[in-house]
């Protein structure tokens, strides 16, 4: 890839809806900070509550209201994936999920409902409570969960010196018209509810110390989110990173997978982390460093361009 190439292909993921979005949080941050004690800062995927035998972890989600008009059906799916995705990113188990769900009269609440009834039996969730509201202008949906975890996987826990290492199921495909990664919703249950399984097992174990499950922001932006948190950076060989046949670097690095996360793991263990994921047949490798220069580096071939300056402009502000 050719410096240009490089640079337009950042400039191209910098632009991207799913980066401006989290960016925008910074406009909140200032006026947030004053609400967080700090033992539970803003920036995991998780809020990670100590009590006598391990963590409540805590999360919600909302979704894009053009996505759930679109396909009602699969944002409802995802309600339940991607909080179970932010829980395994912890280290943790899944308890329940409570829902909001806005809706106008007609069959979009009730495909929203169907897809998270179906998520919750495959990922066997219980949806114990929520809000409801059938007379609203538009369809909206925001999701939260409950979750437990012994040992925490966590954002802030990533050291200089680390290599990181990015999982991802490339048995799927995208569900157009956006950019989502679907290896879930046709794989039998018990094989997403094992793959999930491996997270808390690495957290047990310490195979790996920080963990961010790769999200709305695609693959860049949710490193640079976990890099922000832990005031490191990162340097990135573009090619290593685990990608499916005949689909281009431009939408790769925007895709929001079913099950991808990037782990911070020191480099005598990155063989045995690799061989977890292996055994379940996900896609992981060695994509990087971590380093202490605050600075998220994307290399190809000969050449390297800096995605993000950490050091001088924030990424989310938390």
């Amino acid at each position: 890839m050719s410096e240009n190439s490089l640079r337009a292909l950042l400039d191209h993921v910098r632009d991207y809806a799913g980066v401006q979005q989290k960016n925008d949080i910074q406009q909140l941050a200032a006026i947030l900070r004053d609400a967080v004690p700090p033992e539970y800062p803003n920036g995991d995927d998780c809020a990670a509550i100590a009590t006598a035998d391990g963590y409540q972890l805590l999360a919600i989600e909302g979704f894009i209201n053009r996505f759930v008009e679109a396909d009602p059906w699969f944002a409802g799916w995802c309600g339940i994936m991607v909080n179970v995705s932010d829980i395994a990113a912890m280290g943790g188990w899944p308890l329940a999920v409570v829902n909001a769900l806005w809706a106008r009269q007609g069959p979009y609440a009730e495909k929203i409902m169907q897809g998270m009834v179906a998520a919750s039996q495959a990922y066997q969730i219980p949806i114990v409570g929520g809000h409801t509201n059938m007379r609203s202008q538009q369809e909206q949906l925001s999701v939260a969960i409950l979750g437990r975890a012994q040992q925490l996987l966590s954002s802030f826990a990533a050291q200089p010196g680390q290599k990181i290492v990015m999982a991802v199921d490339l048995r799927g495909a995208y569900r157009e018209p956006f950019l989502n990664w679907n290896a879930a919703t046709s794989a039998p249950p018990e094989r997403l509810r094992g793959d999930l399984a491996l997270l808390p097992e690495i957290a047990r174990t310490g195979l790996a110390s920080a963990a961010k499950d790769i999200s709305q922001a695609g693959i860049l932006g949710t490193l640079a989110m976990l890099l922000e948190s832990s005031r490191v950076g990162a340097d990135i060989q573009l090619e290593k990173i685990p990608r499916p046949q005949n689909v281009a670097w431009e939408e790769w690095l925007c895709s929001f997978p079913s099950f991808g996360f990037l782990l911070a793991v020191n480099a005598e263990k990155c063989g045995e982390l690799l061989e977890c994921f292996a055994s379940r047949d996900i896609a992981a490798a060695v994509i990087g460093d971590v380093t202490a220069e605050r600075h998220l580096w994307v290399s190809s071939a000969m050449e390297r361009g800096l995605f993000w300056d950490l050091q001088t402009q924030g990424f989310v502000g938390l």
